[in-house]
């Protein structure tokens, strides 16, 4: 069953988009992934509220992000519906297309799974942490919010190559098998490394690829302000209790925000040796706007078609008459550098205006649609610029059998069987009995019984990734090659979740006659590296400084925890950390 509650912003989706969302499950939080949640929010909030935009501060309360418990999708729409927004649980990267896309509706995706504890800093995986605490905040700010919006309805319709897609899974792949337990250094060094090889063999960067980084270097890893003194508004610094600090130092040098930013790489694996600094939100739409305006979506022409047949996917190109054709893009003719023919593969659909034409669904164009555009030779004036008597001059008219040469050696030999027009009045479409249409010599479509349908248009005017009207196609295809690993856990692990839990109860007071002091004893004896739980346990004795009492047991577990950073330096900054936090809470 669901656990978010729909609202009118999740009924607008489209099937396809519906396929990727899974129910989150929150009683499969257990009170450790609470424990991680509260202490890395306890960390960052008291952090953040110094060197964060302000806006995340305010956001945190408007979207009913809470420092102690994981938030609950429930919970989150009934208060994000208030600004316009919606929140979906996903299992862990979706495709990008489909991640900006869910953006373009006004829906934040959150991967529910939270990151374990040994990974508690940092996680190539997204996570409810990164998710629900790094995005969720800021989109409470309106600018920022549109231009998120906005960068997902123009990131959706960016096109992708074939490695794109390769290096989507690589990534994917890296971020499951590093948060899955017992996965050992080896597969995730030849995992990283794969992904190393992709990057540095991508060839010629897609449009995906160049908006992706912009996406990073903004959405996930964005600074704002002044190169003096920046603030942090990006989503995977906002959730990294260890780059937000490290991101502030002179070691990461600070860049202003440019289009420049979608031409530098990344890499998830490190931490980023520069970051861009945005001297404000509505300078990230201006930069947004620069760059879509290199894309096929408004260049069109020639390489905007051919970007789209390397692309291998679904896709559709605008004419100059607002005819859009979707389908897989096969091959293109040219001649002084401008289409002349275009051929797609397989089902296509004919659309004006985002509507699919009556008559033109894929069942009828089922393998493929081909047609010539441009101008015919020797005349200046365009087929769609043609007034009804300019048609009838040159033939072009009901029951005329003629021949029609287009500049590029095109020609179409046929009957005029009809002709369909746009809203405007111009001619779009001009359809043809006993048909045949050729390239020089090379006949390019003969007609064997079957009717043939010649699209009107002077140029490209667009190419974008996915169809024109979304109901034309069944988009309802996904499936998750793999999924997000859960960890098996042992009787050692259920009994150290339920010592997790009775102090989780404790503090909240459902349960206040458990012996603290036993719960510690168990973990000295059974879990003695385990320190989140024992800083959880100091901060409930130093609630009470007038105990004495309570102030030994404080003493204590801090002995204790001195002891646990000497067998484990690693964690020896968290347990400082959580224990300078309580401290400071207190003198506060």
């Amino acid at each position: 069953m669901a656990t978010y509650e729909s609202n009118p912003i999740l009924d607008k989706l489209p099937k396809h988009l519906r396929q990727y969302i899974k129910p989150q499950d929150y009683s499969a939080y257990t009170a450790i992934d609470q424990a991680v949640w509260r202490y890395v929010m306890r960390k960052n909030v008291d952090y953040l509220k110094k060197v964060a935009h302000a806006s995340y501060m305010e956001g945190l309360h408007k979207t009913g992000i809470a420092i102690d418990n994981i938030p609950n999708m429930y919970g989150m729409n009934r208060i994000l519906k208030d600004i316009g927004w919606a929140a979906v649980a996903v299992d862990g990267f979706i495709p990008p297309s489909a991640f900006m896309e869910f953006q373009a509706y006004n829906v934040l995706v959150i991967a529910s799974d939270i990151r374990q504890l040994e990974h508690i800093e940092y996680t190539p995986a997204p996570d409810i942490i990164h998710e629900g605490a790094g995005h969720a905040p800021i989109i409470a700010n309106p600018e920022y919010a549109e231009y998120l919006r906005r960068f997902g309805e123009i990131g959706s319709k960016a096109l992708s190559n074939a490695k794109d897609f390769e290096l989507y899974e690589a990534v994917r792949h890296l971020s499951i098998i590093k948060e899955a337990p017992g996965t050992s250094e080896s597969e995730i060094g030849k995992a990283e490394k794969h992904i190393e090889e992709l990057q540095q063999n991508m060839g010629e960067p897609s449009e995906i690829a160049l908006i992706r980084n912009l996406h990073w270097w903004t959405v996930e890893y964005g600074l704002i302000g002044t190169l003096e003194n920046p603030k942090i508004y990006g989503a995977g610094l906002l959730s990294s209790i260890g780059e937000s600090a490290w991101c502030m130092t002179n070691k990461v040098k600070k860049i202003p925000y440019s289009i420049e930013a979608a031409h530098t790489a990344f890499d998830i694996t490190k931490p980023q040796p520069q970051l861009f600094v945005t001297p404000d939100f509505a300078f990230l739409s201006q930069v947004l706007e620069e760059f879509a305006n290199t894309m096929a979506l408004r260049k069109g022409g020639l390489s905007g078609i051919k970007k789209l047949i390397n692309s291998r996917e679904l896709g559709t190109i605008e004419l100059s008459t607002g005819l859009q054709i979707s389908g897989n893009f096969e091959m293109v003719i040219e001649h002084d550098h401008k289409p002349v023919f275009f051929q797609t593969i397989g089902p296509t659909a004919l659309a004006y205006r985002e509507r699919e034409l009556v008559g033109h669904s894929i069942e009828k164009h089922a393998n493929g649609f081909g047609s010539p555009i441009g101008k015919l030779k020797g005349i200046n004036l365009a087929i769609e610029d043609m007034s009804p008597r300019d048609l009838k001059a040159y033939n072009i008219y009901e029951g005329e059998t003629i021949t029609l040469e287009f500049e590029g050696d095109i020609t179409i030999q046929g009957e005029i069987i009809t002709g369909t027009r746009n809203l405007r009045g111009e001619i779009i479409l001009v359809t043809f009995k006993n048909c045949t249409v050729k390239h020089k010599d090379t006949i390019l479509f003969k007609s064997e019984g079957e009717l043939y349908n010649m699209a009107i248009g002077e140029n490209i005017v667009s190419a974008f990734n996915g169809p024109a009207d979304l109901n034309s196609f069944d988009l309802v295809t996904h499936e998750i090659n793999e999924s997000t690993i859960k960890p098996k856990k042992d009787k050692e692990r259920i009994q150290l979740e339920q010592l997790y839990q009775q102090i989780r109860d404790f503090r909240e007071g459902h349960n206040t006659t458990i012996s603290r002091n036993k719960v510690f004893k168990e973990v000295m004896a059974k879990y003695p590296m385990d320190w989140l739980l024992c800083v959880e346990l100091y901060e409930l004795a130093k609630m009470n400084p007038d105990i004495k009492k309570e102030q030994e047991f404080a003493s204590e577990l801090k002995a204790h925890l001195e002891r646990v950073k000497q067998g484990n330096p690693k964690v020896g900054h968290l347990i400082d950390d959580g224990l300078a936090l309580v401290n400071q809470e207190l003198v506060g």
